[in-house]
């Protein structure tokens, strides 16, 4: 049976506090459901963490298995990932099978096709390793570039070590070669060509602004230290050297929450609230939040809004908290700004009433 949830949504305007109702409201049922993209107005591609393809029909609810040729790995936090679309191209991060228990962060592209599409690596996180965590794994499109998370594997310095992708942004062109004016053929001699920024640890949300024609990020810190900021050229956001104000599992300290030298993030969560995808916003259905980003969380099942027009005066807001579960992927309608959320088992759509 569908649910339906309704709540009072308050946002600040130059007027005084206003009230806004809105609902969400359930779709259909997916298992653990990962990433998805418009193709169109009715239509998303999203991927589930076992390995499959889906294509759903947001106006008749039907959904359609898209045969591939990947070689997606499902294990511990991998499998397939992340999935985005663009003039009928479609690229993927996933969890790739390497041999010998072994595994890396990886990205295919293929043409569009409802019956299965013939993937194609364009990219191989280098080492492969042999561990369940930590894979990230975001894309997002900025002009003729496209830039991916490729989280740490749970090998902490490893993300300092950028001669190795894990712990890494990486930037490479749409189809898959290398832009000359990376760090390393700049000022960065000993990065990996693809390497953008380093730093990083698990980060599961990148997304690009029209705002700014800027790439923002999130990342899970360890025990807190969770954080949302900005992707910067050859810059390094300090993994395993900083802990973003987060310890180890086990309470002893990693590092301070920054310091000069190292990228600053916008906004840091202690405790962790598990950042998962984002969004910078931008439609008719909340209009009064364009240009907001809008983030997601596991642990904390919540939808967090930030206003950092003013980076020294972050205004944040959380929008609910605790309604759909753990929220692993956002979307905004291309048409008409109606917001769509992935949870562990479903897609979610929020509108106002």
């Amino acid at each position: 049976m569908r649910k339906i949830l309704i709540f009072f949504l308050f946002f600040f305007t130059t007027n005084p506090l206003k009230a806004s109702e809105f609902t969400i409201r359930n779709i259909v049922d997916l298992n653990e459901p990962w990433g998805s993209t418009f193709i169109n107005k009715e239509e998303l591609l999203i991927t589930e963490k076992s390995g499959k393809i889906k294509l759903i029909n947001l106006k008749n609810k039907n959904i359609k298995t898209i045969d591939h040729n990947l070689n997606v790995l499902e294990y511990g936090q991998g499998g397939l990932l992340d999935i985005l679309f663009k003039d009928n191209i479609v690229w993927v991060s996933y969890t790739e099978n390497r041999g010998n228990y072994k595994t890396s962060t990886s990205i295919a592209r293929g043409n569009f096709n409802r019956g299965k599409i013939e993937f194609k690596n364009i990219f191989q996180a280098y080492p492969p390793i042999d561990s369940p965590y930590h894979f990230g794994s975001r894309l997002a499109i900025q002009g003729e570039y496209l830039f991916a998370s490729v989280g740490e594997r749970g090998q902490g310095m490893i993300a300092q070590d950028a001669s190795k992708h894990p712990g890494s942004i990486i930037r490479i062109y749409l189809n898959g070669k290398i832009p000359k004016d990376n760090p390393k053929f700049l000022d960065k001699k000993d990065w990996l060509p693809e390497i953008y920024q380093i730093g990083v640890r698990n980060p599961q949300g990148l997304t690009f602004s029209t705002f700014d024609e800027k790439i923002y990020i999130s990342n899970h810190g360890a025990k807190g230290g969770d954080w949302f900021g900005e992707v910067k050229k050859g810059e390094n956001y300090g993994w395993k050297i900083l802990g973003w104000g987060g310890t180890n599992y086990s309470g002893t300290k990693i590092g301070p929450k920054w310091k000069p030298g190292f990228t600053k993030a916008i906004q840091y969560w202690v405790p962790s609230i598990a950042t998962s995808a984002i969004t910078i916003y931008k439609g008719e259905e909340f209009k009064e939040w364009n240009g907001h980003a809008l983030i997601t969380s596991l642990k904390d099942m919540s939808l967090r809004k930030l206003d950092f027009n003013n980076l020294e005066s972050v205004e944040e807001d959380i929008i609910f908290q605790g309604k759909i579960g753990r929220i692993r992927d956002i979307q905004v309608h291309p048409k008409n700004g109606k917001i769509y959320f992935l949870s562990k088992k479903s897609l979610w759509i929020m509108e106002k009433m």
